[in-house]
């Protein structure tokens, strides 16, 4: 039997300290907040993404960071395994649009609950309260941690979960990064991933906080024809900029050393004679009515006026006097959309972290450090990281039972 010490109640975290203790390890749980789990508390707008039904053989395609390096972790705990430890703990889980796998009743604190489950039964010590403040390292292997600045707590096996730098109220504020470099392992600079978008010119005050389905967004380096990135999806405006799913996903494509241009088309089932033939047929219903009162059926009605303006035809001209030019304008309107982008809102405010603990110094296989004897890793705190929809989760909880079960 081994004493683990386990930094970080995050999802990693808790799975390595589970795995860990059903291996017959006496383990101990530290975490710098007042409970387990902060910032799974949060995930997926509060009802928790845990996981996506997909098959795992599908998952790489939506890891960006260093997929390779997770094969291991991935089917040595796999989705179906996530869905059938949380089920076992009385969790009931659910699959959505796009596989997300969430909690039967949309509350993420039934995954902690779940989590929490597992932790008791296996009778791990959580230690609340309880920030790891140094690592003391003898040689290259390490012999305790301290607590707070005074406890000393040794240990035969160490394991980093501490997440990355995003959503630092949640206790992501990097330690484990801190302490990973001062253990000698090199890091590759942290970037916001999965973060929302800024733009240059403010964005119209009636669009603050509408929210578009179904549309196009597309991403491009300044002066280039061709898109980084192209993708049907749900954005939502902010003051800012965009938020919502296409456009974290987008911000992997984005960096602040560039010039970028966001490109929206609000209709993109239609091809631009198709939108044309709809719009006719819509000035028609409304031939009487002025033109700012002829959109309802074809757009959501606070992103009429923006159209409007876009559109270069004045909002109180009647329908029957738009010429064919002025609604062929129209069409190029709403089918391509542009914004100059500024850059990306801070690492702060990222859903996850890209950049970590350089997985070259990690074996893939285990989590084990490279460099120190007795240290592994799992989590955001590692070079990894993934598209929403559940997949950053998976990637916590497999690299967390793979550290765990190789002790």
């Amino acid at each position: 039997m081994k004493k683990v010490i386990v930094i970080g109640a995050g999802p990693a975290g808790m799975m390595a300290a589970i795995s860990a203790a059903k291996n017959n390890n006496e383990v101990i749980l530290l975490e710098r907040n007042e409970k387990v789990g902060k910032k799974l508390f949060i995930t997926g707008k509060g009802r928790c993404n845990v996981t996506n039904s997909k098959d795992i053989s599908e998952f790489f395609d939506y890891i960006i960071g260093n997929p390779h390096f997770l094969y291991s972790a991935l089917y040595s705990f796999t989705n179906e395994d996530t869905i059938d430890f949380f089920e076992k703990q009385g969790i009931r889980l659910k699959s959505e649009r796009g596989g997300r796998v969430f909690p039967q009743s949309d509350k993420s604190s039934d995954i902690i609950k779940g989590l929490m489950n597992g932790l008791q039964r296996h009778n791990v010590d959580i230690k609340l309260n309880s920030k790891v403040t140094d690592i003391i390292l003898e040689g290259n292997k390490i012999t305790a941690v301290k607590i707070n600045n005074n406890l000393l707590l040794k240990g035969d096996h160490f394991i980093i979960c501490t997440g990355g730098v995003s959503y630092p109220l949640t206790g992501s504020t990097g330690d484990g990064i801190k302490f990973s470099k001062k253990l000698g392992h090199s890091i590759i600079e942290l970037k916001p991933s999965l973060v929302p978008i800024e733009f240059e010119d403010t964005v119209e005050k009636e669009l603050v906080g509408l929210n578009l389905r179904n549309i196009e967004l597309s991403v491009y380096k300044e002066e280039s024809k061709k898109p980084l990135f192209k993708e049907l999806g749900e954005i939502a405006f902010t003051k800012y900029g965009i938020s919502g799913p296409l456009a974290l996903k987008a911000s992997r494509y984005i960096d602040n050393e560039n010039d970028y241009n966001v490109c929206i088309d609000l209709k993109p089932a239609l091809k631009e004679d198709e939108l044309d033939k709809r719009l006719q047929k819509d000035f028609k219903k409304y031939i009487n009515k002025e033109f700012k009162n002829s959109l309802d059926d074809l757009l959501p009605k606070r992103i009429i006026n923006f159209v409007i303006s876009l559109s270069n035809i004045k909002g109180d001209k009647k329908v029957n006097e738009i010429t064919r030019e002025e609604r062929k304008n129209l069409v190029k309107s709403l089918k391509k959309i542009n914004f100059r982008v500024k850059g990306l809102r801070p690492i702060e405010e990222a859903i996850v972290t890209s950049g970590g603990v350089n997985t070259l110094e990690i074996d893939p296989s285990t989590m084990k450090s490279k460099l120190i004897s007795n240290l592994s890793f799992a989590g955001e705190v590692i070079d990894v990281d993934a598209f929403t929809g559940g997949y950053n989760v998976q990637i916590a909880l497999s690299t967390g039972y793979l550290a765990g079960t190789n002790i």
